[in-house]
């Protein structure tokens, strides 16, 4: 009995001198990801994400949302026409976070992660510690620094790396441009918008890991994901709200030949009214005016801002800046008078770069999808050159 005694003692002062870790007694976080689908305002078009810690204990479950800016910020309006957007990460209660999805419509689903108590405990801790306000604010781009890749690359740092090296070699041949082009297509002017401001950077065939800029594929691929235990990273999946609006837009194959015929169609058209000269620069001033005005655009993106996405854009070619300076001209003709010479030089100077849209897409070595404004556009820029480059073009106005 002394003996039983002794040792009972003796583990019990083990106990108090080595009390159990805290991480042995509290079972790890559950991990999931949020995906939202696409809504009716623009900027939300591409869906969005979010990550959620439940705390097995209690049961409650805390958003992480990187998806935060704040548009009383010195120069917003300013710092995001230039790209230098400041996001915040937000961490607040689940169904709070829903609440706004649950209230336009706007699907939602969770997919559990499968992580080992160690990454899940380590990932939890550092959305913790990221979402303190000194922690919170991060540098904001639509392609690589998004809610959707902030999610991903939270992922990615507490699996050691694991997600990217199972994404990184693989590719569906998908673009920045297919991928925003395909999303935007329910607002035609946020189409045009990517579709005319987007450059080669954005044409290039892009990885598993580098489409995940779109919550919807980063759900796609975290399905086919395995955990560091070789084990299916998404253990269940469950829908927390219906879908109420129109689905998320399918792919498309886009062909360049209906841009064509509306090209040569608009060009026969010219043609044909030809005799009227005020008719003629009627459309003529509205062409170059749009010329004129999504050329500045594309040469301020390119040369004033960090929207790198839109560097070296060819459309400048077809949509040149010096388009504005023929306006004087087509307001000359509106009037029934004959422009300077002044303004057949200069458009020749404007069709003869628009001309050159097509050899450079041809010859270069890194391909910018544009072919279907190539098609579209330098027809009507041709027409108009031969057309109104005539000395004897208008009629004296009576």
């Amino acid at each position: 009995m002394l003996f039983l005694l002794l040792a009972a003692m003796a583990s019990s002062a083990q106990t108090v001198a080595n009390p159990p870790s805290e991480s042995s007694t509290q079972p790890a976080p559950r991990i999931g990801v949020v995906t939202m689908l696409p809504g009716e305002v623009f900027f939300e078009r591409f869906g969005h994400d979010a990550l959620v810690v439940m705390d097995p204990a209690s049961g409650q479950a805390t958003s992480y949302n990187f998806g935060y800016f704040d548009p009383s910020e010195p120069d917003f309006i300013g710092n995001f026409l230039r790209g230098r957007m400041m996001y915040y990460l937000v961490a607040l209660p689940l169904d709070e976070d829903l609440a706004q999805y649950r209230d336009v419509g706007r699907g939602a689903s969770i997919q559990w992660l499968d992580l080992p108590p160690a990454q899940a405990s380590t990932l939890a801790a550092a959305l913790a510690e990221r979402a303190k306000p000194e922690n919170a604010r991060y540098r904001y781009d639509y392609f690589t620094a998004n809610c959707a890749t902030m999610v991903r690359d939270s992922l990615d740092q507490a699996m050691g790396g694991a997600l990217q090296s199972q994404l990184a070699g693989r590719s569906r041949g998908n673009t920045y441009r297919s991928e925003s082009v395909r999303l935007a297509s329910p607002s035609p002017w946020m189409w045009l918008g990517f579709d005319l401001g987007l450059g080669p950077n954005a044409d290039q065939p892009l990885s598993r890991w580098q489409e995940a800029f779109v919550p919807m594929r980063l759900a796609d691929s975290l399905r086919e994901a395995r955990n560091s235990e070789g084990r299916p990273l998404v253990q269940t999946e469950q829908q927390l709200l219906p879908q109420r609006l129109a689905a998320e837009p399918k792919e498309q194959q886009r062909a360049w030949w209906p841009w064509l015929l509306i090209g040569l169609a608009v060009a026969a058209a010219l043609f044909a009214g030809r005799r009227k000269p005020r008719a003629v620069g009627a459309f003529a001033l509205l062409f170059w005016l749009f010329c004129g005005i999504a050329g500045a655009l594309l040469t301020f993106l390119w040369g004033f801002s960090e929207h790198y996405a839109a560097w070296a854009n060819r459309n400048l070619l077809l949509l040149n800046p010096l388009a504005l300076l023929l306006i004087p001209g087509a307001y000359s003709l509106l009037r029934g008078r004959q422009p300077g010479a002044w303004f057949r030089a200069l458009l020749w100077v404007v069709s003869g770069i628009a001309v050159l849209a097509l050899p450079l897409h041809w010859l270069s070595l890194q391909a910018q999808f544009n072919m279907q404004w190539i098609v579209l556009l330098l027809p009507i820029h041709v027409a108009l050159a031969l057309i109104l480059a005539r000395r004897s073009l208008a009629q004296p106005a009576s």
